[in-house]
């Protein structure tokens, strides 16, 4: 089966980001592209559940209206997600990607997605959708969802496409840090691109050893790469770095999938994706 860049595209100030995020994807891995709009009936109907609370008299009549109402709310949102989708594989078809195919679901998109996900390569999403896109230093309602259940790399978008240049590889020595430096050398999504290694801890023989490590193979895979370990919180010195060296694009780890694992680095990847300032590559 040949895997696809899945763009997650709905009607917020994030979709052609994201589009334009997975057109750069799509060049990067040669892949084929699908656009996806999830009709999510909790989202497009704002028509309340009154049922309960009609009197004997009048039930019947507005019970008739407020599923007539329900019908023209769902032909409504579908003839909207039609035109997102269209509008989406214009975009990228004029940006040079010709392989691509539209996917209207009804549904959630967490349901959607792990559904797709035999087929996906990638799955690129805004940090935050439709419904919250002005909740500044939050993430969107189904971003952690999506990341602890989807196994495929995602990758997150700010509200602007910056076409990355400089890649941050946020590096701790752990087994999962080690899996993203072994996906990330052999992969082409980040090749010809420099690569900033970039440990928060203390500066002691061990991390020098393992970021000279990680440095060397991701030189013998052919990046040009830089290196540095910070002392301070990981939250803080991590997207200070990024800031100061004008990072596009950070790539960290998911969520762990034990139930210890996620209790301890839970919250600081939820809040590093909270606080980033650029896209993010989540690998499992």
């Amino acid at each position: 089966m040949t895997k696809r860049i899945m763009a997650c595209i709905d009607a917020s100030p994030y979709a052609e980001a994201i589009c334009d995020y997975a057109v750069w994807a799509a060049k990067k891995l040669q892949a084929a592209m699908s656009v996806i709009h999830v009709l999510d009936k909790a989202q497009h109907t704002h028509t309340p559940d009154l049922s309960g609370s009609i009197g004997l008299g009048s039930q019947e009549l507005l019970l008739q209206q407020l599923a007539e109402l329900d019908e023209k709310h769902g032909k409504l949102a579908m003839e909207r997600g039609r035109h997102i989708l269209e509008a989406a594989t214009a975009r990228a078809q004029q940006a040079g990607v010709t392989d691509v195919d539209q996917r209207l679901r009804h549904g959630q998109l967490v349901e959607t997605l792990v559904a797709m996900q035999d087929e996906s390569r990638l799955v690129v999403m805004g940090k935050r959708g439709f419904s919250s896109a002005e909740e500044h230093g939050h993430i969107g309602l189904h971003v952690e969802r999506v990341i602890r259940s989807v196994s495929t790399p995602i990758l997150l978008t700010q509200q602007a496409y910056i076409e990355p240049k400089r890649i941050m590889l946020a590096f701790d020595g752990s087994a999962t840090a080690e899996k993203c430096l072994a996906t990330l050398a052999n992969s082409p999504f980040a090749q010809g691109l420099p690569v900033h290694i970039v440990m928060a801890g203390d500066e002691n023989e061990a991390n020098r050893n393992l970021l000279a490590a990680a440095t060397l193979q991701l030189q013998q895979a052919g990046f040009k790469t830089k290196s540095a370990i910070i002392d301070g919180d990981p939250e803080q010195v991590l997207n200070e770095y990024q800031q100061q060296h004008l990072i596009d694009m950070m790539v960290m780890g998911a969520y762990g999938h034990s139930r210890i694992r996620q209790f301890i680095v839970g919250s600081t990847t939820t809040s590093m994706i909270c606080n980033a300032k650029c896209s993010l590559l989540i690998l499992r």
